[in-house]
């Protein structure tokens, strides 16, 4: 009988590669937020996938960008811890790459620096032509001896069972860290409010920059009159200016209920049960240098 496997995968590389999208691929579940905007991860998510002979356990971090205020200083500093703890990683880069740019010459050099074990992921390949893709394997094969190179496309499945027999290879004997039934260890709390910031951004597009944050203050479990089980949810999207709440509140209020009714069929489907959900929209000013609120993203041991 073959030995069970376990391990602890991180999913690393700039904003905007598909991380999440590769994320919710190989767990087979909802886990990370996906909006077309950068930084739409904020902390570092896992995710589990669980196999007849491994339990493999991912983290999804923040994109790496330039820190601008402390919450981005954060999230870097949650990306590059987590390359420490791994067993396998899992480093995202897109196909329309001519070279390694900064920002994955960057990531590179940690990777070299905690010698772990590599698989480079070549996102988006639909996008370029064949030849391109051959020269941007052949420049990365130059820099650092990866244990694999899958070319994917994250948003489709054929690709889910190749990375996750290669993950399982490289890892060594081990527990379940995790019950079998789970696909997440983030809090119905924490989906919820991801939930929430995802159909937001989704919703607002760019009318509202990315200064947004969601709390959930109430999460109450009770039946209805039919006997069904529901969810009570009330909770708070904060933002950084008077301005950016009159237009995530929208005229006569549609546009927060759009976001509203996004993320409760989001959630019903997620959790298997009725949602009631409420929302409220404050300004909070300057949250994104506030250490109390940014430390809450950072990598939690």
């Amino acid at each position: 009988m073959e030995e069970f496997k376990s391990g602890f995968v991180t999913i690393i590389g700039r904003t905007n590669v598909g991380k999440s999208t590769l994320l919710n691929l190989l767990v087979g579940e909802k886990v990370a937020a996906i909006a077309n905007k950068v930084q739409t991860t904020r902390t570092a998510i896992r995710g589990i996938a669980n196999r007849k002979n491994s339990q493999i356990i991912f983290i999804d971090t923040p994109g790496i960008h330039k820190p601008k205020h402390k919450l981005n200083e954060a999230m870097v500093e949650t990306s590059f811890t987590s390359i420490q703890d791994a067993d396998v990683i899992l480093f995202v880069i897109e196909a329309d790459s001519k070279e390694i740019g900064r920002g994955d010459a960057l990531i590179l050099e940690k990777i070299k620096e905690a010698k772990r074990k590599t698989i480079l992921i070549i996102n988006k390949i639909d996008l370029i032509p064949r030849e391109n893709l051959l020269k941007l394997i052949d420049i990365y094969q130059k820099e650092y001896n990866f244990e694999a190179v899958i070319p994917i496309s994250a948003t489709n499945s054929k690709y889910k069972e190749i990375i996750l027999d290669e993950i399982e290879k490289n890892l060594k004997p081990g527990p379940a860290y995790y019950d079998i039934e789970e696909y997440t260890d983030q809090t119905l709390r924490q989906l919820a409010e991801e939930t929430i910031r995802e159909k937001a951004l989704k919703i607002l597009q760019d009318e509202v920059p990315h200064g947004i944050y969601v709390e959930v203050q109430k999460m109450n479990l009770r039946k209805n009159k039919q006997g069904e089980d529901i969810y009570d949810v009330e909770a708070t999207i904060y933002c950084l200016r008077e301005s950016h709440k009159g237009i995530i509140i929208g005229k006569n209020g549609e546009m927060l209920k759009r976001i509203g009714r996004a993320a409760r069929i989001d959630m019903e489907n997620n959790f298997g049960l009725k949602i009631n959900l409420k929302t409220w929209v404050k300004v909070k000013e300057n949250w994104i240098d506030n250490p109390s609120i940014v430390n809450q993203f950072k990598l939690k041991k």
